[in-house]
């Protein structure tokens, strides 16, 4: 399995992800610069958290527009693995490859600290190393958080299965409690909270790791996308 992770300016959790991924689970894996138009022989994208472009005008509007973002639409148009993370969350939903939108947290603050998931839907390429209903703790580091859909989106979200990962306790104001969903073809999946912060017990915790372990195996079990 090869993987990449995206990196934009002001993205500051590229590093981690790609020690997660290679350090960690010993994968291979390599940093992907913004200005890139080429994600072909990938099986995973990875887009980090962190301030692209400084959160100017608004979280992901701007990184929306790097030359990387066209080959990763047409990555996960070819089925691809992607997975958004914080602001790599942001981003996937400025370019439309996720719905919704994520807002400024209902307190109007930046949150900064662990949170309890459940995981809402454990039959994912995200989420299979985990037990349906299973409650993990991954931090979270955010002020646009609050996730936000219309009505008909959040019907479908729930009818499909599209949200795997809830709030146990909700801390943004996030509708229907949502912590992380994937597109309708299950293979993009966005998340607030970061579970390459939870991956060594010397960080506090290791519940971030099935996120990895479970695409891991869905990737190895897929052939590798060519996106140009």
């Amino acid at each position: 399995m090869k993987a990449a992770v995206l990196s934009f300016p002001g993205s500051n959790c590229d590093a981690d992800l790609l020690w997660a991924i290679r350090d960690i689970c010993g994968e291979e894996a390599e940093m992907v610069a913004a200005n890139h138009t080429d994600l072909s022989g990938f099986d995973l994208v990875l887009v980090p958290g962190g301030f692209s472009y400084g959160d100017y005008l608004r979280s992901g509007a701007i990184a929306k527009f790097a030359p990387v973002m066209t080959a990763l639409k047409a990555f996960a148009d070819a089925g691809g693995y992607v997975i958004g993370i914080c602001n790599g969350f942001q981003i996937l939903t400025e370019a439309g490859l996720l719905p919704g939108a994520l807002q400024w947290n209902q307190s109007l603050q930046f949150i900064c600290e662990p949170e309890p998931l459940v995981v809402a839907n454990n039959q994912t390429a995200f989420s299979t190393a985990y037990r349906a209903d299973q409650t993990i703790t991954l931090p979270i580091a955010h002020g646009e958080g609050n996730y936000y859909a219309d009505p008909a989106t959040l019907a479908a979200l729930e009818a499909n299965g599209q949200v795997v990962f809830r709030y146990a306790h909700n801390p943004n104001g996030s509708l229907n409690d949502i912590a992380g969903v994937t597109n309708a073809r299950g293979n993009v999946l966005g998340m607030m909270p970061h579970p390459e912060r939870a991956v060594e017990a010397l960080l506090g915790g290791t519940d971030g790791l099935g996120v990895f372990q479970s695409l891991i195996h869905a990737t190895k079990g897929a052939t590798t996308v060519a996106a140009n």
